[in-house]
């Protein structure tokens, strides 16, 4: 499930998992899959001065073809990328099963097909200045960034399924750990 977080530049912002089968995170209009997210991170992490990287994401342009995702969540609402992806992924009956799966990179193919519908391929840049860590035009404090970091190796609002977190997931916070970057000094405490 999306959290609001507080960007620098724009206010609260949407950020994160939005369906449990599948492992595509979002930041407002900007659809991306985890291990791309994990790797600039890594990426990033490697850079001891500001860096910025050209990232590709999907960028949906409006609302109506984003979706509602309550309404799809509910079932009662099926519009836009979001609805078609909760008719092919419903949400669980049983809330006790509302997990982030850790094998949701197994969705891909599917994810990808469906966003290419509604969504334009776009390069963004992702990086570290000595302000702001920035995401396209979204700028966020350290701390926030952190923050966004930290949503995703516990698997956002309902976590990871039986706690297991994917290869990408881990492999990213074992290189935040050893790094020396003091762009990302404090991610886990």
């Amino acid at each position: 499930m999306p959290l609001s977080f507080n960007s620098a530049s724009h206010g609260p912002v949407a950020f994160g998992f939005f369906n449990i089968a599948s492992d595509m995170l979002l930041l407002e209009q900007f659809f991306f899959f985890c291990d791309d997210f994990c790797d600039w991170i890594t990426t990033l992490a490697d850079q001891t001065s500001p860096a910025f990287l050209d990232c590709e994401v999907f960028h949906i342009k409006t609302v109506q073809d984003t979706g509602d995702l309550m309404g799809a969540i509910h079932g009662i609402r099926f519009t836009g990328f979001i609805g078609r992806v909760y008719e092919q992924f419903p949400f669980p009956q049983n809330p006790v099963l509302f997990k982030q799966d850790p094998n949701g990179h197994r969705t891909r193919q599917e994810m990808q097909e469906m966003i290419a519908l509604f969504a334009d391929k776009k390069t963004v840049q992702v990086g570290c200045d000595d302000a702001h860590f920035r995401f396209g035009p979204y700028a966020f404090t350290q701390t926030v960034f952190h923050e966004l970091i930290r949503y995703v190796w516990q698997g956002g609002y309902p976590r990871w399924k039986n706690g297991i977190r994917p290869a990408c997931v881990t492999a990213m916070a074992a290189r935040l750990q050893e790094t020396g970057s003091r762009f990302f000094a404090g991610v886990f405490p």
